[in-house]
């Protein structure tokens, strides 16, 4: 009896194997055969699956249906007046999402969500037509809880022929080509081979996924399934092997702004990459410039000083890729004062805060939060400009916070 069950369970752990095992052969990923797809992942990686799956950059686009778009669609926050004849609706209609034109009570269109860009501070949306995306003319902000025009869009018209090229998408996807990927097909990058000025639709891979940053991990998931007692991970990129350099390059690929000219597609690049192939800079990250605040979070970092003066510093000292940024500012402050240690505040910024409040809050004063001059945005049926606010990565002494 005994001997028949430890054959059953031998049964049915081979039958899971082989399930496993089929799972990862039959996967055809958009971007080759060497890519595993991130639902690979979970069978070992749980618990950093889990985390990422739910962070900003796993949801940096997605398909636009029902529970990925944020907004109102169904009470009297869901209208953007242009004129006293003209507004335009977001409305929800089956199972499809749309942002509908009326002019004078009659409708005249109607565009579809289909795939929504950002989730933590606001999204933004397109529409398909004509084997490209087309940016819609409202989005949705977290800070105002309410719809406002598209970064750059008119308050006083519609306007819905802004194209959303693929180079839009290459740090808000992990794949975006011409071309098709078909089973057969010995090709890598299929990003390298674009030569058409259209997107395929099979071929996105939403989000920051699990290979974007790790590198592609085919040979990875077969070798530690036929092999679950190794437990050193074999054929990926871990960011723990990478040199200091290689792993802000991998971040700084997303979030340097990178508007010097562009040598490659940032598809094509893969974590240990020197990001100069990719990238050549127009001027220096440690100049006077005054960086955005949106999507310059390394050249910011690196004109601090608790850069400069650090050979260890970088972006994974404060974050973790998996999950989004800590709301606890304490957690932060530890960190600042693992090299600040026995630092004394002047009576002066003592009056503003005390000190123990000061010791368990640096962020807020050495990192605060500004103004994007890249984004600003308009309220429905206001001619008024409102500021996008972003948190500084430039640590400094700042007008309210000397010492």
């Amino acid at each position: 009896m005994k001997k028949a069950a430890f054959l059953l369970t031998l049964l049915l752990l081979a039958i899971l194997f082989v399930s496993c095992n089929n799972k990862s052969e039959e996967y055809i990923d958009p971007r080759g055969t060497d890519y595993a797809g991130s639902e690979s992942c979970i069978q070992c990686h749980k618990v950093q699956s889990d985390m990422a799956f739910k962070s900003s950059h796993f949801k940096a686009t997605s398909p636009a249906i029902l529970g990925n778009v944020s907004g109102d669609f169904d009470s009297k926050n869901h209208t953007f007046i242009y004129d006293k004849e003209t507004k335009l609706v977001m409305e929800k209609r089956g199972d499809s999402l749309y942002q509908v034109v009326y002019k004078n009570g009659k409708e005249t269109a109607k565009y579809k969500f289909e795939i929504v860009f950002g989730t933590k501070h606001a999204q933004t949306s397109v529409y398909w037509k004509d084997n490209n995306t087309y940016e819609l003319p409202v989005s949705f902000y977290h800070s105002i809880n309410n719809w406002a025009t598209s970064p750059g869009f008119p308050a006083d018209k519609p306007y819905f022929d802004r194209m959303v090229v693929k180079d839009c998408y290459s740090c808000h996807a992990s794949n975006a080509s011409s071309r098709s990927m078909n089973q057969n097909s010995d090709e890598r990058n299929m990003m390298s081979m674009d030569v058409e000025d259209i997107i395929r639709k099979e071929t996105i891979v939403y989000g920051i996924d699990c290979e974007r940053c790790h590198g592609p991990a085919k040979k990875h998931v077969d070798f530690h399934l036929k092999n679950p007692n190794v437990k050193i991970g074999n054929s990926i990129t871990s960011f723990k092997t990478l040199k200091r350099q290689q792993r802000l390059d991998a971040c700084a690929l997303c979030h340097a702004g990178n508007d010097g000219m562009k040598l490659k597609s940032r598809f094509e690049f893969k974590p240990g990459d020197n990001l100069s192939e990719f990238f050549r800079e127009t001027r220096s990250i440690t100049d006077t410039a005054n960086f955005d605040v949106h999507g310059n979070q390394f050249r910011l970092m690196a004109q601090s000083k608790c850069f400069i003066k650090s050979d260890k510093m970088d972006c994974i000292t404060c974050h973790n890729p998996h999950e989004n940024a800590s709301k606890n500012m304490a957690s932060y402050s530890k960190i600042c004062m693992s090299c600040h240690q026995g630092l004394k505040h002047k009576e002066t910024t003592l009056k503003i805060m005390p000190e123990k409040l000061l010791a368990s809050n640096c962020v807020e004063c050495h990192m605060p939060k500004k103004a994007s001059g890249a984004i600003k945005f308009q309220l429905s049926n206001s001619k008024q400009l409102s500021e996008y606010i972003l948190r500084t990565h430039k640590i400094g002494i700042y007008p309210t916070s000397t010492k």
